[in-house]
């Protein structure tokens, strides 16, 4: 008799299954991108461009945006634009993603890549426990204000690069900010992430009927920069015992090439994918209760 692992524990083997591909061009679709100068953001963006989209970049360093901007002029013709924004500074996220809104009447893809990883808690200029603010509230306020656009020029997708970190913990509503607990870095990135899933499926309501497709999705187990930003040890550990046992981060800009536009997917919202393949969260992730409530936390903090 054959053993089946539950729905949460699926994640184990879904990383080894031949992943799906689309081979859909995305000529003329207009694709913006945050954390693009590295990493998944950086795949996702090679692999879009390479197909025929134009993207828009929403980074923090202008050297590395130069210098992705001509990767992309080499490997697909088209000229690439960024808008600068740290998002430890919702002001700048802000003000960034006004910018774009300007500058362009249509957007197809949004792709929220940005993100990082603590090993000891840091604060924010405003006081906020810095991954939560990066992963979630900055990547919140991007999607907030980019719907009414998106919906405009629906069919249109939306998609966050979360994680299976999101398994390592849940939200404590009572200590969002670490003042009260000993901070863990994977504990934190977990909460960061469950935030983004929770308010995900919120977002996803209030799309219902739009045209405007939201779904996450864990990039794999590939070799990135987060993290790089933590101790010696830490760097010691991920560079020489984590990253020989992991993929290329192409795998990523693959996956999502095939989530931002293959034609399976025209109407799959509110789902989460390893890769390619669709699992179920962690039953912490798909509270609808805690969901409503981070939702609305989220805006009140971005409303401020």
């Amino acid at each position: 008799m054959s053993f089946e692992l539950p729905d949460e524990l699926k994640f184990i083997t879904n990383s080894k299954l031949p992943q799906k591909r689309s081979y859909e061009s995305m000529e003329g679709k207009i694709c913006v991108i945050s954390g693009a100068t590295s990493g998944v953001g950086y795949e996702s963006a090679i692999s879009l461009a390479r197909e025929g989209a134009e993207i828009v970049m929403l980074v923090r360093n202008a050297e590395k945006a130069k210098k992705v901007c001509e990767n992309i002029k080499e490997v697909s013709g088209k000229v690439t634009r960024y808008f600068l924004a740290d998002f430890c500074k919702l002001s700048e996220v802000r003000s960034a993603v006004n910018e774009i809104l300007e500058a362009y009447p249509k957007i197809d893809v949004l792709i929220n890549s940005v993100g990082i990883h603590n090993t000891t808690r840091r604060l924010t200029e405003d006081g906020y426990e810095m991954v939560f603010y990066v992963n979630h509230l900055s990547n919140f306020l991007v999607t907030k204000m980019m719907l009414p656009r998106m919906i405009e020029s629906s069919p249109s997708r939306i998609i966050y690069v979360n994680s299976e970190g999101h398994r390592f913990g849940g939200l404590n509503f009572n200590d969002l900010n670490w003042e009260k607990r000993m901070y863990i870095g994977l504990a934190g990135y977990g909460a960061a992430k469950t935030a983004q899933l929770l308010t995900m499926m919120e977002f996803n309501k209030q799309l219902e009927g739009t045209g405007v497709t939201i779904n996450a999705m864990h990039p794999g187990a590939v070799r990135t920069n987060i993290g790089n930003n933590n101790g010696w040890l830490y760097r010691f550990w991920l560079q020489k015992i984590l990253w020989p046992s992991m993929k290329e981060p192409h795998i990523a800009g693959e996956a999502i090439y095939y989530l931002a536009s293959s034609p399976d997917l025209e109407k799959v919202s509110g789902k989460f994918f390893n890769l390619t393949i669709e699992e179920t969260p962690a039953t912490h992730a798909r509270d609808k209760v805690a969901a409503q409530h981070i939702y609305k936390i989220s805006n009140d903090i971005i409303s401020e």
